[in-house]
């Protein structure tokens, strides 16, 4: 039932757990409409006509839309990436689908513009500080670019591209989530992967054979360990095919439908008209800033390079190294110049060990604890889930969830998806923001439980800053909430970037780090060897981030006919490596269509960002809580309702400076002056 009250849509501070378990496509349906329903309820009280409009009647309600909504899409929308019925998820496709368009009709509306401009023009408008003039500078910006002050004809051909771009969107990320492929093969042909890996295998369908399927903990460690070359490209070429006839497509329309929005702006490109409301502005200072960093990486990487041609050519004669040589030659290194067994490392990260020391780190130095809840009614029996308390107060902050192993039909990447907006409620208490973390780490196995390798761990750190971002934040407005509805691309990953220190930090590690049969802990050694390694091979990594950057602008800064494949393989250059024969990497580069378009150098960009917040740990302490009690109220509590550059110098105490994040790619900042 719709409350009759409009305004009556924050739920308790602490609210009960939405029960999951229950869930149908008929209750997806029907709480989507429901909260859609009460969008139009209180987006018509802002445009009913007033004598003399103020914030409460005409901008706040629009305020309690993002909550009445993201509320929806955290109870029906977002099961589209986790839930394991299929009509389940293709219910929430359609329900995401639903609201997308909502969002982008009620921007469009003529009545809104008014309504707004109207509120724009009072003196109490023009009086407005802090998070409300913020809020109203926002939509105004947002207002313009829904094509107000557009010719009428212009507006209506708008409107037809953005939902054909939403439903291009869904599209291929479901496309994704539903692609199954791998190889099956022999025991012989996985030589060099362990007993263990072979453990966690399904059947193939051949007898006797096994399937190695293209998830994350299953696609990697063969990359890395499978001896046979053959069999690494021939996975790399699936890896990199994932969805490519469905998706091709889709990617060709929708950039040429980005175009075509930008154009009736008047921008040259989609790259200029998204930059326009993010920390770079133009595409010109993203590529400078590519400009100033590929070349120097370049130099580093030649010898990376020409390391891992020489162990190539010692094995088999041939001296081109190629993208599925990569991983296996990095791996090699690791064993043979820092003694690190990928697999042997794991068995010193069991989950339940990491979660234990992920918690009491975060909550030791921001100032929190954290409350498991057993038996809270998830979609899926492997979902955790967790109430944030105040260190202080012992007041519930927030609630997450973790879905961590991959399954059928699931969300393939790693995200934090927020199902509640945090904010203070109109009385001044505080709401509680919910989020999900969704990753696809190694699953446990029948003898064994779930053995992270590393670079998951650092995955779960990454992830678990969003999660801090958003559950920490205390703004007065939801659409200011950390990673809710509006942040700036390049600052978002900072608060995650950061976190991903502390996975790599000595005196972490040595926390949590157990074997997870004889529980002893991490040999100090072990910890040294692997910390040093974290370098092995940065110029090609980052260089590979530098790809994907330079994909992504490449696809949205070109304003006539686009040569997919062309664009592809000048951006692949500054890998040093060509571009696998056969393969189309943007099919399957999901960040096109999650609200990283032309703005997927912010994971670089933001990383200069994360470096230098971090540094004020490494020289005042890694695990003060004074530093962190500092990070909670100046980077995280603010949300998005300050610029970022003002959150980083309250934090810092200075100019942000790019120096840490160069020292860290192995390059000397240059003199100050």
């Amino acid at each position: 039932m719709i409350r009759s009250d409009p305004r009556e849509v924050d739920p308790p501070a602490v609210p009960a757990l939405f029960d999951y378990r229950n869930v149908t496509p008929s209750s997806i349906r029907a709480v989507t409409e429901e909260g859609v329903a009460r969008a139009d309820a209180l987006l018509a009280e802002v445009i009913r006509p007033r004598p003399v409009r103020t914030f409460d009647d005409t901008l706040l309600p629009l305020d309690r839309v993002i909550r009445v909504l993201a509320r929806a899409h955290g109870h029906g929308a977002f099961l589209a990436r986790v839930h394991p019925d299929r009509a389940v998820r293709e219910a929430a496709v359609a329900a995401d689908e639903r609201i997308e368009k909502w969002h982008a009709q009620a921007r469009a509306a003529d009545d809104l513009d008014r309504a707004v401009r109207e509120y724009a023009a009072t003196p109490e408008a023009a009086a407005l500080t802090g998070e409300r003039r913020r809020f109203l500078e926002r939509w105004l910006v947002d207002l313009r670019r829904a094509g107000h002050g557009l010719p009428a004809q212009d507006r209506a051909q708008l409107q037809v591209l953005r939902n054909r771009l939403i439903e291009i969107e869904v599209a291929f990320q479901r496309n994704l989530d539903d692609y199954d492929d791998g190889l099956d093969l022999t025991r012989d042909e996985l030589d060099g992967l362990p007993p263990a890996f072979l453990e966690r295998l399904q059947p193939g369908e051949a007898p006797g054979t096994f399937h190695v399927g293209l998830d994350y903990p299953e696609v990697y460690p063969f990359l890395a360990d499978a001896r046979r070359r053959d069999l690494r490209r021939e996975m790399e070429r699936r890896l990199l095919m994932r969805a490519a006839a469905q998706n091709r497509p889709l990617l060709e329309e929708a950039l040429g439908i980005r175009q075509r929005i930008a154009g009736l702006f008047g921008c040259a490109s989609w790259a200029h008209f998204a930059l326009e409301v993010k920390m770079a502005r133009r595409p010109e200072n993203v590529r400078a800033f590519y400009e100033d960093l590929v070349p120097v990486l370049q130099r580093g990487e030649a010898d990376e390079l020409a390391t891992l041609s020489a162990m190539l050519r010692a094995d088999t004669g041939d001296p081109v190294l190629h993208t599925w040589d990569v991983r296996y030659y990095d791996a090699q290194l690791l064993r043979s110049e820092y003694g690190v067994e990928t697999e042997k490392v794991a068995e010193f990260f069991p989950l339940g060990r990491v979660l234990e020391g992920l918690l009491g780190v975060t909550g030791e130095v921001f100032g929190v604890r954290y409350r498991q809840l057993p038996g809270a009614p998830t979609w899926h029996p492997d979902v955790l889930t967790y109430e944030i308390l105040d260190g202080d107060s012992g007041d519930v902050l927030a609630l997450f969830y973790a879905d961590l192993f991959p399954r059928e039909g699931k969300f393939s990447h790693a995200a934090a998806f927020p199902l509640a907006a945090g904010h203070r409620h109109d009385d001044g208490s505080r709401g509680c923001p919910v989020v999900a973390i969704v990753a696809n780490l190694t699953a446990p196995s029948s003898d064994r439980p779930a053995l992270l390798r590393h670079e998951e761990v650092v995955t779960l750190f990454h992830e678990f800053g969003h999660v801090l971002h958003h559950c920490l934040v205390d703004t007065s407005l939801a659409r200011f909430a950390a990673i809710e509805t509006e942040w700036e691309a390049d600052f978002v990953e900072a608060p995650s970037q950061i976190l991903e220190h502390w996975a790599w930090e000595p005196v972490v590690l040595r926390r949590f780090a157990r074997h997870y049969r004889t529980r002893e802990p991490i040999p100090p050694d072990l910890v040294e060897r692997l910390v040093a390694a974290r370098d092995l091979n940065v110029a090609y990594r980052t260089l590979r981030q530098c790809y994907m950057g330079l994909l992504d602008l490449g696809l949205h800064d070109a304003a006539t006919e686009r040569d997919l494949d062309e664009i592809n393989r000048v951006a692949h250059e500054v890998t040093g490596l060509d571009v696998p024969e056969g393969t189309f990497a943007p099919a399957s580069f999901e960040h096109l269509f999650g609200g990283y378009d032309a703005g997927y150098y912010g994971y670089l960009w933001s990383k200069v960002f994360g470096d230098d917040m971090f540094s004020r740990f490494a020289a005042e302490g890694v695990l003060s809580p004074v530093v962190g009690r500092a990070y909670r109220r100046c980077i995280l509590e603010p949300g998005n309702a300050r610029d970022a550059a003002d959150l980083l110098r309250d934090f810092l105490g200075r100019q942000p400076s790019n120096a840490a994040f160069l020292r860290g790619l192995g390059i000397e900042p240059p003199v100050p002056g």
